[in-house]
């Protein structure tokens, strides 16, 4: 049997390592509450703008020949949607609703591919369900009421 004798400076490479393990760790509590606020912004700004716009909202709406009495749905969607994902409650559940009112959202109102800007806002939408997907996947995380509701 042979028996390896580990090099001095073995021990501070094996620290440095846990200590990295525990940064990502720590790295990972936050980072999961942060994405998730990053990605519900953009809903909780865009329900409460429809909201202070409503009737050029309907217009809208109306123009691009979706029933303008689908508003307040769209608005409760976005607005209680954000807030789920916000606070990590219902996240799973929250995430997948949003992500296909995107994907419905990119398909009614941005799919003019000849026009660059729609372009860009349809891949907007559809990377923003992308993210959504991902949160569906791996959960609210550490720092959330769904965590928290688990451990009770």
């Amino acid at each position: 049997m042979t028996v390896y004798q580990l090099p001095e400076n073995s021990k501070i490479v094996l620290t440095l390592v846990n200590n990295r393990r525990k940064d990502m760790i720590h790295f990972q509590k936050y980072s999961s509450l942060v994405g998730r606020i990053f990605i519900s912004l953009i809903f909780l700004v865009a329900g409460l703008s429809k909201i202070s716009g409503y009737d050029a909202t309907q217009a809208y709406m109306q123009a691009m020949g979706v029933n303008e009495q689908l508003l307040i749905l769209v608005i409760i969607t976005e607005v209680l949607g954000a807030i789920a994902i916000i606070i990590g409650y219902k996240t799973r559940l929250a995430a997948f609703l949003l992500a296909g009112f995107s994907i419905l959202a990119a398909i009614l109102f941005h799919a003019d591919f000849s026009d660059q800007m729609q372009s860009i806002l349809f891949m907007k939408n559809i990377a923003i369900s992308g993210g959504l997907l991902l949160i569906v996947s791996h959960g609210a995380g550490y720092l959330s009421v769904d965590n928290w509701l688990a451990k009770k």
